[in-house]
């Protein structure tokens, strides 16, 4: 005697219409209305109107063949320019004095741990490769 088989269960992606759907009082909404545009006939076109004139510069025309101006008097005072590029010169001796890395000596700093590395991995093998080579050219009697 079998004992019936259970029904199986419905995949997870497949949803089930339950009663509280199958009531919604909520009408689909309706599909988009179109209306169809007919052309006129009635066109016309008219030529563009005349372009308006420029009106002049609002600004006096330049003199070539006029005297130069005479040279307007600097914002600054001598005595305050020197004092400013005589403290920009200080601070920037002092920066340099202080820290004179160059951007070289950077990536010699940052490529040394790099290159130790390479090295140890990869010389030991090469030298021994290099040593066979010429022990078998000078053994070969070759030059």
């Amino acid at each position: 005697v079998r004992a019936p088989e259970p029904e199986p269960e419905p995949e997870p992606d497949v949803l089930e219409l339950t009663d509280e759907m199958a009531m919604d009082p909520t009408p689909p909404p309706p599909p988009p209305s179109f209306r169809k545009v007919e052309p006129r006939d009635d066109l016309e076109f008219a030529e563009s109107p005349p372009p308006r004139p420029t009106p002049p510069p609002s600004y006096a025309p330049v003199d070539f063949e006029a005297p130069p101006l005479p040279p307007q008097q600097p914002i600054l005072a001598q005595s305050t320019v020197s004092a400013v590029e005589s403290a920009f010169n200080s601070l920037a001796h002092t920066v340099l004095s202080s820290n004179a890395r160059t951007l070289e000596d950077l990536v010699k700093e940052m490529l040394r741990p790099m290159l130790k590395s390479w090295l140890d991995d990869n010389l030991p093998g090469l030298v021994e490769r290099i040593v066979k080579a010429e022990i078998e050219r000078v053994s070969r009697g070759g030059r």
